[in-house]
Parts: C-alpha cells; sequence; structure tokens
C-alpha cells in the first residue's frame, strides 16, 4: 500500500507562492512588452491632440484684435471718417484706443488704394506696405488674416472692410474703405503665445525637428500670405512628462525583488498579511465602520492603511458637497464674468469720464449741472449692481431666512404705490396705478414685508423701465382654493420673447435686444426675486407677448395673524426740546465720509462735533449736553456703533441717534431699525433724504 506524502499548509503555501511569482513574472514580461506598444502610442496620442491644440490657442491669441477689427469697421463715423478725412476724429478715437488693440500698426485705407491716415508702434518703421490686390481680394471677402514679411521681420496683418452699422453682415452697401491692424512677431509676441501654449515658441528652424526626442512634443504652425503662400512656420516645443523608461525600471526592480521576496515573504504572510489582507477586503466589499477601526489596531502599516480608509470616508463625503459646489460655481461663472465688467466700467467711465470734464473752468453752468447729474445717476446706478451682488452672494450662502411680522396688505400696496409714483420718469407717458380689488384683505396676515416689497420693486422697476406709454398696474387677489395670495404687475411695454421666458429669472442673464441693450445691470433683480418668493414659500411665473406687454405673477401662502406682534408695537417717538440752532454730533472714522457728510449739514447751519470712534461718541455724548442728533457710523475702530448706541442709549434715553451705514441689505436694515435707532440712512449719502430725516425729526419735538 502506497504512502500517501502529507504536506502541510505550509508546504502548499510555498507551493502557491513560487506558482504565483512565476505567475507574476510572466505578467511582468508581458507588461514590459505591452509598456513599450504603450510608449509609442500614448506618445503619438499626445503629439495629435497637442497639435490640435496649439492650432486652437494660436487662433486664440489673434482673437482679441478680430474682435476689434470686426466691431470698428461698423462705425459710421469711421464711414464719414473716409470721406472727410477729418484727422482731429482719427486722433480721438483710433490714436487714443491704440494700445487697448494691442497691435502695432493700424492702418485706413479708401477704395483708392490710398492711405488715409495710420499710426504704428516704434516697433514698425513702414508705412505703406499692404499690397493693392490685398485690398482687391478684402473688397470680395470681407475680412482677412494673413502674414507678411515687411524689413522689420514678419507680421500678422487684419485686414477689413469698412461698413455703415446698418449693415452688420456687409451685404446691404459696398465698402467705403479698408481698415488694417497689424502686430510684429517678436520677442513680445511670442513671449505672450508661450504664456498661453505653455510651451516654447519660435521660428522654425532646419535642425529643430532632427532634434527632436520622446521627452517632447512638438507642433508646427505654418504661417501664409494673402495668397495662401507659405511665409514662414512658428515651432512649438512642451516637454513631455510621461516618463515609460521609469516604468520600465520598476519593472526590472519588481522582477528582481520578486525573486528575492519569495522565501521572505512565505515567513511573514502568514503572520502579517493574511489576516489584516481579510480585514482589507471585508471593508472593500461591506465598508463596515467596525471593521475600520480592527484594522487600524493592527500594527505598523495596516494600522495606518485603517486610518486611510477612515478618512477617505469622511473625504468622500465632502468631496460630494465639494462637487456639487463646483458644479454650481462654473456654472455662474462664465455668466458673471461676462457682465460684470461691462457693467461695472460702464457707470465708472461716466464717473470718472465726465469727472475729468468738470475740471475745464470753461464750461459753461448747463454743461455742469448736467455732467454732474450724470455722476450721481452713474454712482446710483453703480451701488444698485454692487447692492444686486451682494444680496445674491448672501442668497447663494444661505445667509437670508424670512422674517415673518404681521402687516397690513392693503397699508403696503398704498406705500408701494406712493414710494414707486414718484420714480417715474417725466418723459414717460405712463399711467401708474393700483388694481381694485373687491375682496380686500382686512386681517393682518403673516409675512416677510421686507421681501415681500423687495419684490414689489423690482417687478415695478423694470416694468417702468420698458414702458415708455400705456400702463403699469400692480395688485393682488386671493385664492381661497389654494389659500395662497395671488400678486401680479403688468404694463404696456415691449413684451419679451417667448424663447426668453425661460431664461429671464435666471442670475446674470439679460435679455440683448435693440431696446434692452440701453439700460445697465447684471441681470440679477428677477433672480432674487424669484429667490425672495421661493423663501416665502410661493412661485412666480410670467407671461408676455411681443409689442403688447408682461404680466408677472407670484404667490405667496395666506397665513392669517392671530394676534399682534411684538414687531407691531409702537414706540414712543424721542422726546427733546426745541433749542433753535442744532448741534449735530457725527461719529465717523473715514475723513472723506465725515467730510462729505459735515459739508452737507452746514448747508442748515448745523453746529457739527465730530467722534473718531464709538468710545469719544459716547463720552462726548455724556460731556456735551447741547448734542440734539447723533450721526453714528456703524462700523467703527475700538467701539462699534450698535455697541456705542446702546451705551448712548443709556445716558441718554431721548437723544435721537441715527444710523449711517454702508450696510443696505434687508437683513442689516431690519437689524438697525429692531435695534431702537431714530432712524437709518446709507451710503452713498443722499442730501435730500438726509434733511428729510432731520425735518422729521425735529418736527416730534415737543
Amino acid at each position: 500500500m502506497k504512502k500517501r506524502v502529507k504536506v502541510n499548509t505550509y508546504i502548499k503555501l510555498i507551493l502557491l507562492i513560487s506558482a504565483i511569482s512565476t505567475l507574476f513574472l510572466l505578467l511582468f514580461l508581458s507588461l514590459y512588452i505591452y509598456t513599450v506598444r504603450q510608449e509609442k502610442e500614448v506618445y503619438n496620442s499626445t503629439l495629435a491632440r497637442y497639435d490640435i491644440e496649439i492650432n486652437t490657442l494660436f487662433d486664440f491669441n489673434s482673437k482679441t484684435q478680430i474682435v476689434a477689427i470686426y466691431d470698428i469697421t461698423f462705425w459710421d463715423s469711421l464711414v464719414n471718417f473716409i470721406n472727410t478725412k477729418d484727422h482731429e476724429w482719427f486722433d480721438s478715437h483710433i490714436v487714443t484706443e491704440f494700445e487697448s488693440y494691442e497691435v502695432d500698426y493700424i492702418g485706413i485705407y479708401n477704395l483708392d488704394y490710398e492711405l488715409i491716415n495710420k499710426i504704428s508702434s516704434s516697433k514698425i518703421k513702414s508705412v505703406d506696405f499692404i499690397p493693392k490686390q490685398v485690398m482687391d481680394q478684402l473688397y470680395k471677402s470681407k475680412f482677412k488674416r494673413f502674414y507678411m514679411r515687411v524689413p522689420e521681420g514678419v507680421i500678422e496683418v487684419f485686414g477689413a472692410t469698412v461698413h455703415p452699422s446698418d449693415d452688420p453682415k456687409k451685404v446691404k452697401h459696398s465698402p467705403s474703405g479698408y481698415f488694417f491692424m497689424a502686430r510684429l512677431l517678436d520677442k513680445a509676441y511670442f513671449k505672450n503665445l508661450q504664456k498661453i501654449c505653455s510651451s516654447t515658441v519660435d521660428f522654425l528652424d532646419a535642425n529643430d525637428l532632427k532634434k527632436m526626442e520622446h521627452s517632447s512634443i512638438f507642433s508646427v504652425v505654418e504661417l501664409k500670405n494673402s495668397d495662401d503662400s507659405e511665409v514662414t512656420k512658428l515651432f512649438f516645443k512642451r516637454p513631455f512628462h510621461v516618463n515609460f523608461e521609469r516604468t520600465k525600471e520598476i519593472l526590472y526592480i519588481i522582477i528582481a525583488t520578486t525573486l528575492f521576496s519569495i522565501v521572505g515573504s512565505i515567513y511573514y504572510t502568514r503572520r502579517w498579511v493574511y489576516g489584516p489582507l481579510k480585514l482589507i477586503t471585508n471593508i472593500l466589499e461591506k465598508g463596515k465602520e467596525s471593521t475600520i477601526y480592527t484594522l487600524k489596531m493592527e500594527p505598523g502599516e495596516f494600522g495606518y492603511i485603517g486610518n486611510l480608509f477612515e478618512e477617505n470616508n469622511n473625504q468622500q463625503k465632502q468631496l460630494e458637497i465639494s462637487k456639487k459646489r463646483a458644479e454650481e460655481s462654473d456654472k455662474l461663472k462664465s455668466s458673471f464674468l461676462a457682465n460684470l465688467s461691462h457693467e461695472i466700467r460702464t457707470p465708472m467711465n461716466a464717473i470718472v469720464g465726465f469727472s475729468d470734464l468738470l475740471a475745464n473752468p470753461d464750461l459753461s453752468e448747463k454743461d455742469k449741472t448736467e455732467f454732474l447729474k450724470i455722476i450721481k445717476d452713474s454712482g446710483t446706478s453703480l451701488v444698485s449692481i454692487i447692492e444686486d451682488l451682494i444680496e445674491m452672494s448672501k442668497i447663494d450662502a444661505n445667509q437670508i431666512t424670512p422674517n415673518y411680522r404681521a402687516i397690513n396688505i392693503e397699508k403696503c400696496m398704498e406705500e408701494l404705490y406712493t414710494t414707486l409714483k414718484v420714480t417715474i420718469p417725466a418723459d414717460k407717458n405712463i399711467d401708474f396705478y393700483v388694481i381694485k380689488n373687491d375682496e380686500k384683505i382686512t386681517n393682518e396676515i403673516l409675512t416677510d414685508e421686507i421681501k415681500l416689497k423687495q419684490v414689489f420693486v423690482n417687478l415695478i422697476t423694470n416694468a417702468i423701465k420698458f414702458t415708455n406709454t400705456g400702463h403699469v398696474a400692480f395688485g393682488y387677489t386671493v385664492n381661497h382654493q389654494k389659500n395662497v395670495i395671488e400678486f401680479r404687475v403688468e404694463d404696456s411695454g415691449v413684451g419679451i420673447n417667448e424663447g426668453n421666458l425661460d431664461l429671464i429669472f435666471d442670475r446674470f442673464r439679460r435679455i440683448e435686444d435693440d431696446f434692452t441693450i440701453e439700460f445697465c445691470g447684471l441681470g440679477l433683480g428677477l433672480s432674487i426675486s424669484k429667490a425672495y418668493v421661493e423663501m416665502l414659500g410661493g412661485t412666480i411665473d410670467v407671461k408676455s407677448t411681443i409689442g403688447i406687454g408682461s404680466v408677472f405673477v407670484f404667490e405667496i401662502p395666506l397665513i392669517y395673524q392671530q394676534s399682534l406682534s411684538m414687531h407691531d408695537t409702537v414706540l414712543p417717538s424721542p422726546v427733546f426740546e426745541n433749542t433753535g440752532n442744532k448741534t449735530i454730533l457725527i461719529a465717523e472714522d473715514d475723513n472723506i465720509n465725515f467730510l462729505l457728510l459735515k459739508k452737507i449739514l452746514e448747508l442748515k447751519n448745523y453746529t457739527i462735533l465730530r467722534a473718531r470712534n464709538g468710545q469719544e461718541a459716547i463720552d462726548m455724548c455724556k460731556e456735551e449736553v447741547a448734542i440734539d442728533v447723533v450721526f453714528m457710523d456703524i462700523k467703527m475702530p475700538v467701539l462699534g456703533g450698535f455697541e456705542a448706541f446702546e451705551a448712548v442709549k443709556n445716558c441718554r434715553p431721548n437723544l435721537p441717534v441715527i444710523a449711517q451705514t454702508a450696510y443696505s441689505s434687508s437683513e442689516d436694515r431690519e437689524k438697525i431699525i429692531n435695534s431702537g435707532f431714530a432712524a437709518y440712512i446709507t451710503k452713498p449719502l443722499d442730501k435730500s433724504k438726509i434733511f428729510e430725516v432731520l425735518d422729521r425729526i425735529f418736527s416730534k419735538r415737543m
């Protein structure tokens, strides 16, 4: 009878490891062969993608000049210049803006190939270098981009025919002339191109391609003249960081290490590997936190891996949150950047430009008055843009919550009508009224009055803006079936195209047409209104017809107030005696803001005192009993406005304190009012509103 050879578990494990090691050696050999092939494929694939990338970025590098020349060649004033040869116009419109076009040469020709005028940088000395045949080609093609050699070197030329502004497709009228831009392909050009492409760039040398190795990738761009003939070539080169040689070295090391590790692995596998690997397998399959905790207790690297698994679980949760935020941020980024620069620069251009014009001592009083009005309107527009941005950012950050309180809806409608009626421009023939409602709400309802009014202000302001004649009306009805209040704002304005109805509530989206283009704004008003309505638990919708008008309808839940809200309690007005000439304390740390408020108040011959921080304001109120009113800045050093107000209130409870601040959101306004301030004014300061507040306070004297 044959004896059966008993093979223990240890021998089995040795045989298993040996077999696996052999398989791994074969696998590594296969990987080596695969790596060699893959290296070649990856390099060729990367080279092809790099070539596409370079061509795209090369065209992008000329985008600014292409956009500029398309814009300029539709100027009616440029057509007139070609006919009149008014060199003063050329100096004021072309020469002054020359640097912004980022070119080295601009030349304007008439249809007789005559150079009317030109401007060039110090880089280009040549004057009339545009061939006549180029203009003949340009007469048909309307636009050309080509390259040519001049004594200074190779230049990139952009040419376009000049047409009136009513011919955007350049098909109605024959060209009035030719407009050319050119820039020299010099060190500065290559430096900028290298920055865009993240590559070294130079003219192609015959030896460049011979020196190429797999450590770099390259692309060649052919520069052609107007006849599609080669002028020269550009050579782009970028380091190729995919190091397959290192991968091969790693494979060699792995093979050698495998051979030397077989014996050692047999001993340590049972003790240090089998148990922890089983735990890791359980974690990967089930992901139990208890198993992760057991693995963390293992000594050495497996304990560290247990910590990594725990950190990975936590990071996975954070990544999901970050991913959602990043996706939302990407959606907003493009639309935000597209509008922000233009909308801020437009009022700033007016402020800076007309401020500069005011320095002219020969200006008439009429011009000065007109310029000052433009500066004030532009400043107001800029503040409105900034406030919308801040409000939208607070909404995105979930920093705004509704503050419900009892309100009288009929009184709210009257206040809105009174406030907004005076904002209608005198040159507009608009019938502004409140829509009659047979079923009026006599009881108070619960909602956020400030946000409700802001929604109405945004909608009505838009309606007035886009209506020249006709009517603008607003009102409400009660829907008992749905238990909601339906508000509506209607107008007989220009209307909204049906294709744009789904876009108007998106942030930073504005309808661009011949009518709306004249109005500034980031397109946040309707987005804020929609956010407020949804915050109040409602919905908003719009119906519109071009040339007839628009109707915005939004609804919020109808909740009646059963008892008197604490917010409705009427606080007693401050009591102070009539002392004739008034002394006013201004608590303001900023010198410019103090000087402005001081100059405004001195128009009424008030006596002005100043405190530079909250503590000084408290001390002066205690020492100077003659102080009748305090203007308190909310944000000051040493002691803030709220803290200083509390201290002043304790020592002089009847002294009226007016808050002045750059904080202008509805939450900031409500916080200030609830704190007990007598009134509230925002920066930038409005002279008429300041006097109105003071008159109201002084009229309440006993």
